[in-house]
């Protein structure tokens, strides 16, 4: 007679592989659905969205009445899960309807002495007016708010392109310091990365947009771990002025997660710039038009 010796391991081994195939087929049916929402999302994706995105040079008591230290536009396509992104430097003049031509970095400011809130709808009326992108949605940040943003996701890793030494930094107390970064790949946290976005005394402000751009791209990145969403909710929800709604973000997060670091990005420096009979600098709208077909509304 044969005895089968070792028979409870034979009935635990056979409850095992019934739960490993019913976490199979869990697994199977949970990336089945998430597969349909996906062709769903690719076969009916929402509407083309353009955000206007200004960090504000706030000072305390100033409020929203203060001028953009930065202006990007973000671009997003849903259908082809592609982010597009725009910067536009402070110093470049444009015409404003009813202000004429106008620093660009000025124009939230008028708007807000015009009336309170007035800001962005002023200066989106600007750029559509000289570059025909007419913004659906816009995010206004002060530099406190982006210092707990970047810290809400852990900090950012950038790579630094060579060694930055800036003894003209401004302080929040009207003096300056010295800051330095060293060429290589850094982990920087909300207080690091805000200098490294907004010096500029070593090199100039187009090399200072491309920098913001690293940084955006980078806080994209670490948008994509879902274990950074609560905290960044909770920042948005206190302190970021925008007109963007919790629809608007399930709509839009999956290109931006998809694409994050990879953004399709122009900085108008020098070479998309002209000087105006005036004296000032304007777009040189021949070079920058082209580029912004198919990426802007």
């Amino acid at each position: 007679m044969i005895l089968n010796k070792n028979p409870l391991p034979q009935r635990r081994n056979g409850c095992f592989g019934r739960a490993l195939m019913g976490c199979a087929a869990t697994a199977f049916g949970c990336l089945f659905v998430c597969s349909l929402s996906f062709a769903a999302y690719l076969l009916f994706p929402p509407p083309h969205t353009d955000i206007l995105v200004m960090g504000l040079d706030s000072r305390e008591g100033e409020g929203f009445v203060a001028r953009s230290d930065s202006i990007m536009l973000l671009g997003i396509e849903p259908g082809s899960l592609q982010v597009s992104m725009l910067s536009l430097p402070r110093d470049l003049f444009i015409d404003v309807p009813n202000y004429g031509s106008q620093r660009i970095n000025t124009i939230n400011m008028l708007g807000e002495v015009e009336q309170a809130g007035r800001g962005p709808g002023l200066l989106n009326e600007a750029i559509a007016f000289n570059f025909g992108i007419q913004a659906e949605r816009y995010i206004r940040i002060d530099f406190e708010t982006f210092v707990r943003l970047v810290d809400a996701v852990g900090g950012v890793t950038i790579e630094v392109q060579d060694t930055i030494v800036d003894e003209q930094y401004p302080t929040p107390d009207g003096g300056v310091m010295t800051i330095r970064f060293e060429a290589g790949v850094q982990h920087m946290n909300g207080e690091q990365a805000l200098i490294y976005a907004r010096t500029r005394h070593s090199s100039d402000d187009y090399e200072r947009a491309e920098r913001q751009q690293q940084v955006v791209s980078a806080l994209a990145q670490q948008l994509a771990n879902p274990l950074n969403w609560a905290g960044v909710a909770n920042v948005l929800g206190q302190s970021v002025d925008t007109n963007l709604t919790i629809t608007d973000l399930i709509r839009l997060a999956l290109p931006v997660l998809v694409d994050a670091g990879r953004f399709d990005s122009l900085v108008i420096n020098r070479d998309y710039l002209m000087t105006s009979n005036g004296g000032g600098t304007v777009p040189n709208y021949e070079l920058i038009l082209p580029w912004l077909e198919g990426r802007f509304d």
